[in-house]
């Protein structure tokens, strides 16, 4: 069956998710598993990565952790899913585990914004001593909450922690995106201590 919530972070349960989204079908509207097995959920959103292409709803029920896919999302017209976040969906029950079908309703007044994160305590937070520079995503993973920026071959790699994104307002980065980003000295490295999107400003190529 799917995850359960646990208050150890979503690092330690990752590789099954993964491995659960990776083998789940995509239910098709008129698919004979919709009318036979589909049951009505009501809980809240986990966490979603669109970069992933799925996340996992937590029902108020007890019952184990649901499937989200960013296609059932998507076709019923929600480009997104914020954590926190209310909904009201169809479910399949797939020899996985509970699949989301359809979402009914979604409410975003209680969801948590990127933007609206409190800084994790644990986050260590630097002054700016570079220019406002344009990088290069080397690699970032949501769950494990950090990632790396290049300037190019032979330049050091500069560590972003998903923190310094929510604080800018940004949800996610992807290998090969570049981003604008002002870094200083941190305690194992560069890091970044601002980040915008590309085209935000007048910056210089890095390159």
């Amino acid at each position: 069956m799917g995850a359960k919530s646990s208050g150890d972070g979503e690092t330690t349960e990752m590789s099954g998710d993964a491995a659960r989204a990776a083998g789940a079908s995509e239910p098709t509207e008129g698919s004979q598993d919709a009318s036979l097995d589909t049951v009505e959920i009501v809980g809240t959103i986990k966490w979603f990565d669109a970069g992933k292409g799925f996340g996992f709803i937590v029902p108020d029920n007890g019952l184990a952790d649901v499937l989200l896919h960013v296609t059932c999302l998507r076709r019923d017209g929600f480009q997104t899913a914020y954590e926190g976040a209310r909904v009201v969906c169809e479910a399949l029950n797939r020899p996985g585990g509970l699949q989301a079908f359809r979402i009914l309703s979604m409410d975003e007044s209680t969801a948590r914004h990127p933007a609206q994160m409190p800084t994790s305590r644990t986050h260590v937070t630097v002054e700016p001593t570079s220019s406002m520079v344009r990088l290069e995503v080397k690699w970032f993973n949501r769950i494990k909450g950090f990632g790396f920026l290049s300037a190019g071959e032979g330049t050091p790699d500069v560590f972003v922690h998903m923190e310094t994104l929510r604080r800018f307002g940004i949800t996610e980065l992807r290998p090969g995106q570049f981003v604008l980003v002002r870094y200083g000295e941190g305690p194992k490295g560069l890091m970044v201590a601002e980040i915008r999107p590309d085209g935000w400003g007048e910056a210089p190529s890095s390159h």
